[in-house]
């Protein structure tokens, strides 16, 4: 079974309280649960992940390196300016396995400080603005 760490940034564990209109009305648990459960009817082994941390955002994915595991990564504010983040994400993809960044809603209909991605150009492929299906059109790229 294909290991899959599903890893999500800053914030991210408030949602359903955290400006719906833009990132829906799901909660955390939400998230979690259809992702999961996607994942099972895929036959990937996934766990999902939050931490407002930098420096834990960065370790696991070096666990999934190490661990030879694929990567869904939300990195929401560190999208734009974490290079020690983008330089994780770059030993995922010279390690052979896949990362795939995904946002809830989509940055370039929003802020212009949020249109810039400093993950995308190392990331296998970017999925944004379909809510929880971002996350859930990931999987099944990993899947197939």
């Amino acid at each position: 079974m294909n290991k899959v760490l599903v890893l999500n940034g800053p914030n991210l564990a408030r949602l359903g309280s955290r400006e719906p209109e833009i990132y829906g009305s799901a909660d955390w648990a939400t998230l979690s649960a259809t992702v999961l459960e996607r994942a099972g009817k895929l036959g990937l082994d996934a766990e999902v992940r939050q931490t407002n941390n930098e420096a834990e955002l960065i370790d696991w994915i070096h666990e999934a390196v190490d661990g030879g595991a694929d990567v869904v990564l939300n990195p929401a504010a560190f999208t734009h300016y974490s290079y020690a983040l983008r330089d994780a994400a770059v030993m995922v993809t010279k390690a052979g396995r896949r990362l795939i960044e995904v946002h809830l809603s989509n940055p370039h209909t929003r802020e212009e400080f949020r249109h810039n991605s400093v993950i995308s150009g190392v990331a296998t492929g970017v999925i944004a603005g379909f809510g929880v299906n971002s996350y859930l059109l990931a999987l099944e790229q990993l899947a197939a």
